[in-house]
């Protein structure tokens, strides 16, 4: 959610040879180098900000579209779905079929509501086209995810301190919500914490549990979720993991392994550590680290966080220090053990993602208006900026998909 007094605070697409029987040779290496390139390529989805500070206009006119090269990590332009307001956060279908983005606003159809909008996705070339549109039932949504069997969606609205689910028709459009849970709460920060503000909602790998991240509350809501009819009920076993006091928790991942749940904490600038219990539900906590490096004392808010495919490296980014603070993971305990930081090459790196390979990170510098490219380190889990590209207008939400 963009604070009124603060816009960074919730605001964030890669030789001509002789004649003869050596140009022969040459050319049906040509030929196989374009079909391997073909074959990684990928499509990047890039949500922004359409409207800025006090609703002034910026530059960006939509969801654009990148083509991004898995082989060597390159950035091409492709398309822009033009005219959608303020999709600042993005979920894609396991199917490619449908691409659903919030409407990140505080008003829809008179009401206090932002807007939940579906499109398809063109299985030629990747290109939306709008489907329908439903009211996200409290305002500043800025979070959606959807459920393993493809048939609900789950929105977390930062104004209005909610969580909803949407059923989701076969033909990829919305219907109006079955499930809406208001939280309760508030904590020490008196400008961001004042009451609640959900800002994640994520289902477990086992489509079994719904966790929530609230700002606001300093707690991590947790849900029973209904696989056939998208309810929600507060779990029994543990309603609530009550977080640090002025931790600010924001996003959430699970690790591959099932046993760990990893949260970015925005407003003191730490990741915890959480234990999970798969049949209950259950968080506990294992341990809690900066996100910042020693000696900083500058004003910072953490955004996203993600783990690499194979599970081993842990990734945060940090607005204010403008940088991605790399963790290894203990695949037996939980622990992370640092790494590094390294520099985003811009300003405020919103959200970021990792591609399907694992080889490469793209973080979104929500107020340098750029993309920048890192080629992680396999063993290392280090990362080196190796491109970037500009021209995306406040880029702040990356996804990806294997190219049609």
């Amino acid at each position: 959610m963009r604070n009124k007094n603060n816009n960074s605070n919730r605001r964030d697409f890669l030789k001509i040879v002789g004649a003869g029987a050596a140009g022969l040779t040459m050319s049906r290496l040509s030929a196989a180098q374009n079909k391997y390139s073909k074959q990684n390529e990928m499509l990047l989805y890039i949500g922004t900000y359409t409207s800025g500070a006090a609703g002034a206009a910026t530059k960006s006119e939509g969801i654009y579209v990148y083509k991004f090269d898995a082989a060597t990590g390159k950035l091409e332009p492709s398309k822009i779905a033009k005219k959608v307001a303020d999709p600042s956060f993005l979920v894609i279908d396991s199917g490619r079929k449908f691409l659903y983005a919030v409407n990140e606003s505080t008003e829809f159809q008179g009401q206090p509501s932002g807007a939940i909008s579906s499109f398809a996705v063109n299985q030629k070339d990747g290109d939306l086209q709008f489907l329908n549109q439903q009211p996200s039932l409290g305002g500043a949504p800025c979070y959606v995810s959807l459920s393993k069997n493809g048939k609900f969606l789950l929105a977390a609205n930062y104004v209005g301190g909610n969580v909803a689910v949407f059923p989701i028709a076969r033909d990829g459009k919305l219907g109006a919500a079955v499930a809406l849970e208001q939280h309760r709460g508030s904590s020490v920060n008196h400008d961001r914490q004042e009451a609640a503000h959900a800002h994640s909602i994520l289902l477990d790998n086992n489509n079994k549990f719904a966790y929530s991240c609230d700002l606001g509350a300093d707690k991590i809501f947790i849900y029973n979720f209904d696989e056939q009819t998208g309810k929600l009920a507060p779990n029994t076993a543990q309603p609530f993991l009550q977080t640090k006091a002025g931790a600010g928790p924001r996003h959430l991942t699970f690790h591959q392994n099932e046993k760990f749940v990893f949260v970015i904490n925005e407003l003191d600038s730490t990741i915890t550590a959480l234990s999970c219990d798969k049949n209950s539900g259950a968080l506990q906590e294992i341990q809690t680290v900066s996100t910042l490096p020693a000696g900083f004392n500058g004003a910072n808010t953490c955004a996203d966080i993600h783990l690499t495919p194979n599970g081993n490296f842990l990734y945060g980014s940090n607005r204010g220090h403008d940088s991605i603070v790399s963790f290894k993971v203990d695949r037996q305990t939980g622990k992370l053990e640092y790494i590094e930081h390294i520099a985003t090459g811009g300003k405020k790196p919103r959200n970021f993602a990792i591609d399907p390979t694992g080889n490469f990170l793209l973080a979104a510098n929500q107020d340098s208006d750029n993309i920048s490219v890192f080629k992680i380190d396999e063993t290392s889990g280090q990362l080196k900026i190796i491109g970037q590209t500009s021209g995306v207008p406040a880029p702040v939400c990356l996804k990806f998909i294997s190219a049609f």
